[in-house]
């Protein structure tokens, strides 16, 4: 009897930890949830995956005068070692790209007009 409520002890912690972590990983705040109406609509990263790592998206925006841009690239990624996060955010009523490029610019300039332009950087770690 004794055994089983070992068992017990260490069983329950380890299901509460589990259920906290399913609800944090499920609850994740996104782009979507911000006001502003954003949607990713292009993104394209180089294929480094150590060093340096360049990702570059287009958002469009909804309603650009109640947008929090700064909480949006707060919750777009970036790595360490000089990475950079850029992000076009382009009006939801206007025409805005759906593909990007790596060498700037990053989309037709003669075609789109980005509203805000956000860039984010890791820190250079030797």
């Amino acid at each position: 009897m004794k055994k089983n409520k070992r068992v017990w002890f260490i069983i329950i912690p380890l299901l509460v930890i589990i259920a906290f972590m399913l609800k944090d990983s499920f609850t994740q705040k996104s782009i979507e949830d911000l006001p502003g109406d954003f949607k990713e609509v292009a993104f394209v990263r180089n294929d480094q995956n150590k060093g340096e790592i360049i990702r570059i998206y287009a958002i469009s925006v909804g309603n650009p005068s109640a947008a929090d841009y700064q909480a949006c690239i707060d919750l777009l990624p970036v790595n360490d070692y000089g990475s950079t996060t850029t992000a076009y955010f382009f009006d939801k009523n206007m025409p805005y790209p759906t593909t990007l490029t790596l060498e700037a610019p990053h989309y037709d300039g003669k075609k789109y007009e980005a509203i805000q332009i956000s860039k984010k950087t890791g820190s250079d770690k030797e």
